[in-house]
């Protein structure tokens, strides 16, 4: 049994099973050429998250605009990549764990410049007992600089990993890492310039400082400290990104196209698109994704296939059984890894399907 259906490139996106998600490949690839200008304005360093999109061929666009390399989240999604021929993969996640650590050294083996992020000596000493002199593993401090995940809680605790790292036979001190929270960069810079100050001072070399997220994309100058910023989202965007003032409606490249299969009241339409194809995650919002067409309308509640739409504040046409909705997601990376392919489009005709290379790799 095939794994999605027949579609051709040429065919009209309206005619697409439904739900399904279509990218626009223009909105797309202006996306990748704002924000890679905007970087090299300001003189920044590039490096796209792929758990947005999870595509090669997304990647190497990413890439061709001057990007410096690609940030994975988990091992297996960097495995992914690295197969298909990148050689610059920054995985920002503690691998903790012998089965984990094992699968690090073979993908350290493949990757000519891999680096990983760690925020204890716990993890630091998992791998150094795991990595060689012959050919160390570079490791940067991971810092909470206000985002509240993970991270060293102050300069001065950076300062101390960091000299654990440096002074591990089988690893290379690569710098700092933070994923910020939103509209922090005062914090985060004055964090950054404590630990750098503090490393400089005890002759400590610090090549890379890599600050995150879409929400801090435009203001990742205001960082000066940093030589970096990685971001994902902005390369589809959605809805929570339009609510921080990145991007607007016509900057979605992601629209998720569903189908009404029934009106069981005047104020209610349901749709085959649930949590399956919508994904829960509300960001904030009381409801599940935008719909553009129908502004009023809210889609109030998901099961697994099905959508509740309320139709009640809506004041224009009402759609019918076997009507069609566009939808931008709350949160278009889980969107992705929702699928097991993605159709890219231009104009509304199809131009080419693609598996999504590195759905479910999530360990």
């Amino acid at each position: 049994m095939t794994r999605f259906p027949d579609i051709a490139p040429g065919q009209r996106i309206e005619t697409l099973p439904t739900p399904i998600p279509v990218i626009d490949e223009a909105v797309m690839q202006a996306n990748i050429e704002r924000v890679q200008a905007y970087m090299r304005q300001h003189g920044i360093a590039f490096r796209p998250h792929i758990k947005t999109h999870k595509l090669a061929s997304v990647a190497r666009r990413q890439l061709e605009a001057g990007a410096v390399g690609i940030n994975c989240q988990k091992i297996s999604e960097a495995r992914v990549f690295a197969d298909a021929g990148f050689a610059d993969i920054l995985i920002t996640y503690n691998i903790v764990g012998e089965g984990k650590l094992d699968a690090l050294k073979a993908l350290h083996a493949d990757v000519p410049r891999l680096s990983v992020t760690a925020d204890s000596a716990a993890t630091i000493e998992g791998l150094a007992n795991t990595f060689s002199a012959e050919r160390p593993l570079t490791v940067l401090v991971e810092c909470d600089t206000g985002g509240g995940r993970c991270g060293v809680q102050s300069p001065e605790d950076a300062v101390a990993l960091a000299k654990t790292i440096f002074q591990a036979p089988g690893l290379a001190f690569g710098g700092l890492m933070t994923y910020p929270a939103p509209r922090s960069e005062e914090r985060t810079e004055a964090f950054f310039a404590a630990a750098k100050g503090a490393l400089d001072g005890a002759g400590i070399p610090c090549p890379v400082i890599t600050n995150g997220g879409t929400p801090s994309l435009f203001s990742a100058h205001l960082v000066p400290t940093a030589t970096e910023h990685r971001a994902g989202t902005y390369v589809y965007n959605d809805r929570a990104m339009m609510r921080a003032g990145h991007c607007t409606l016509e900057d979605c490249a992601m629209r998720i196209l569903a189908t009404v299969v029934s009106r069981p009241t005047p104020e209610r339409a349901v749709i085959d698109a649930g949590s399956k194809a919508l994904t829960s995650d509300l960001l904030g919002f009381e409801d599940h994704g935008l719909l553009p067409d129908l502004p009023e309308a809210r889609i109030t509640g998901l099961s697994e296939e099905h959508g509740v739409i309320d139709l009640g504040p809506h004041a224009g046409d009402r759609p019918a059984v076997g009507d069609r909705v566009s939808i931008v997601p709350n949160h278009t990376c889980v969107v992705t890894n929702l699928f097991d392919f993605m159709v890219f489009h231009r104009d509304g005709v199809v131009t080419r399907v693609e598996p999504i290379l590195a759905r479910g790799q999530v360990w």
